[in-house]
């Protein structure tokens, strides 16, 4: 079982293939953004890895990151588009608290969405 370690929360045992989105919130308990509801389209689930970056990157993440100049070079990932697949520690860079929006967003499903075309 992979552990996650998000920075300044604490560590977690979470389910492997589980989508980092959900363990933020259902395993970390964190007030993690979603806006669209985990389909690559808005970029508020970002979090930056301090080790255990998964070397894929699905089509879908590397196009909106890029259309929003938030590519690799500024070490941001989209939580929706990762699976915990192995260890990872992170810093949670999109939460609720202080955003302004009502809610963190639609709960997102269990597969990555769109369907992931890895890169």
């Amino acid at each position: 079982m992979p552990e996650l370690t998000v920075e300044g929360v604490g560590t977690f045992d979470v389910p492997e293939g589980k989508r980092l989105v959900l363990a933020l919130t259902d395993e970390a308990h964190l007030d993690q953004l979603h806006s669209c509801g985990g389909n690559a389209k808005c970029t508020t689930c970002r979090v930056r890895f301090v080790s255990g970056e998964p070397t894929k990157v699905t089509q879908a993440e590397r196009t909106i990151l890029s259309a929003r100049g938030l590519g690799a070079t500024l070490g941001l990932r989209l939580s929706c588009q990762i699976y915990c697949d192995q260890d990872m520690h992170i810093i949670a860079e999109s939460r609720l608290a202080g955003s302004g929006k009502k809610d963190a967003g639609p709960r997102p499903t269990d597969e990555i969405t769109p369907p992931p075309i890895w890169t």
